[in-house]
């Protein structure tokens, strides 16, 4: 078997989480984070929706971490998202953000938003 080092060139992986909070490298983010192409940010959750929009033109699909179980985002964030052409993908939050360190490591135009476990 072949290992190979995972490269994310100036993006920035999720390096850890834990009950209330989430790692980006060494900076840590109490609550919920947002990770888009312009960086970290804390995530006040569904109804901080701006950044997550105004990042259209640069992801194809959000990662969204509903916290420690899988659940369905309110229908006016879904729609928010979905209708600037951003595809949705809701999942737990642990599996949020391996998935999208995975999609980064493969150079994929993708986000997270994630809610604390």
């Amino acid at each position: 078997m072949q290992l190979n080092e995972i490269r994310y060139g100036a993006a920035r992986p999720v390096t850890g989480y834990g009950p209330g909070f989430f790692r980006i490298g060494e900076t840590l983010i109490e609550g919920g984070m947002r990770v888009l192409p312009a960086g970290a940010a804390a995530w006040d959750g569904y109804d901080d929706v701006a950044a997550l929009i105004q990042a259209a033109d640069r992801i194809d699909v959000l990662l969204l971490g509903t916290g420690a179980e899988t659940a369905h985002p309110p229908s006016e964030f879904r729609d928010a998202i979905e209708g600037v052409g951003i595809g949705l993908e809701p999942m737990a939050s642990p599996a949020a953000c391996r998935t999208y360190n995975v999609l980064l490591g493969e150079g994929r135009r993708v986000g997270l938003a994630v809610l604390p476990v």
